[in-house]
């Protein structure tokens, strides 16, 4: 007995919907191909575009250590060339950036060099492999200046942190992540030169014989602003505050450059001096610079100049670190850098500390 055959209808209606259904696992299968060959695209044009701006921001970096190294002399001020901004500098003939010759591009970099000798050094406070009491004094009035609350506690916390950062078996840089949290660029070509270990003072009383280091957390030194916040007392608010007069670099001797200061940082580090009449001092310094030292004493209040006769401590008008902040812009991409260089007083010759992104 034969089957009954099926309309040819049916077979062809069969036949469109198998096609139907072919074509649209084809089409899917195409379009997800394009998708993948589109991000790979997009990849390498954004991994082109991190390296043009590293690229661009190391050579601005190199300008900014050829400027101060020309500008190497005993007296630093702000009428320095270093001391001049660098506007909004268009980088479209220089730049590949992708686009078109009739479509308007957008390569810009700008950069500015900051005093770092111009801010209060919180490694100062350890002097000696022992806190230093001046310091911590005059890191107790900038903190009052600034008026920030609690400032003798602060001061004292944070001296107490940094000498139990040298004691034996603390972190060393590198050894875990900064307690800022703060990202290290990687710029082509460029190089970081390393800290001076700090050698470490006698171990505490509660240490062993042995030099173990003693029981409790262990500490790491303090190498960049940020991880201030490390210290017991220290907020986001806070170091908001501080952004403009505290620093930390990696010696524990550096010098504030009067020429540079802010009035806070100079009623700070000089004793007696009163904030109005920091204030005044620095308006007559911007009409004319300090030479040295001496020129700063002499121009101080009759008073402030009877109390500080034994001395005006760690202060000096030329300077040996700077802070590079460079940022550049590509095709609506934003990289920014921050620098610190040294310059040293005995050769000028200009190396770069550390480089990260801000």
């Amino acid at each position: 007995m034969s089957m009954p055959k099926r309309p040819a209808r049916h077979q062809r209606g069969v036949a469109v919907i198998t096609a139907l259904l072919l074509t649209t696992l084809a089409v899917t299968i195409v379009a997800s191909l394009f998708w993948q060959q589109q991000v790979q695209v997009r990849s390498i044009e954004n991994q082109r575009t991190q390296l043009q701006k590293q690229w661009i921001l190391r050579g601005a970096l190199d300008w900014a250590k050829l400027i101060l190294r020309s500008d190497f002399n005993n007296v630093d001020y702000a009428g320095d060339p270093w001391a001049i901004p660098l506007a909004d500098v268009r980088l479209d003939e220089f730049v590949e950036n992708g686009r078109q010759d009739a479509e308007a591009s957008s390569a810009v970099l700008s950069g500015y060099i900051v005093d770092a000798q111009a801010r209060f050094n919180v490694n100062t406070l350890i002097r000696g492999g022992t806190v230093s009491p001046k310091d911590v004094a005059a890191f107790t009035r900038l903190l009052t200046n600034l008026r920030v609350a609690q400032a003798a506690s602060l001061a004292d916390a944070t001296a107490s942190y940094l000498l139990a950062a040298r004691q034996p078996g603390a972190l060393q840089p590198g050894a875990g992540s900064p307690a800022g949290g703060g990202s290290t660029a990687v710029i082509p070509g460029a190089t970081t030169a390393t800290t001076p270990a700090t050698p470490n003072p006698p171990a505490a009383a509660t240490g062993s014989a042995s030099g173990a280091s003693p029981a409790g957390p262990r500490m790491m030194p303090l190498t960049q602003f940020d991880d201030l916040l490390a210290v017991t007392g220290f907020s986001s608010d806070i170091l908001a505050r501080l952004k403009d007069f505290v620093t930390v670099l990696p010696e524990n001797d550096t010098k504030i450059n009067v020429n540079t200061a802010t009035a806070e940082v100079l009623s700070a580090v000089v004793p007696s001096l009163a904030l109005s009449d920091a204030t005044t001092l620095v308006a007559s310094r911007d009409r004319a610079y300090f030479k040295d030292t001496a020129d700063f004493t002499n121009r101080l209040p009759a008073t402030v100049q009877t109390a500080v006769a034994a001395g005006l401590g760690p202060l000096d008008v030329k300077t040996e670190h700077f802070l590079v902040n460079g940022k550049v812009k590509l095709n609506n991409a934003v990289l920014e850098i921050q620098s610190l260089v040294e310059r040293p007083s005995i050769n000028g010759q200009v190396k770069i500390i550390w480089t990260r992104e801000t």
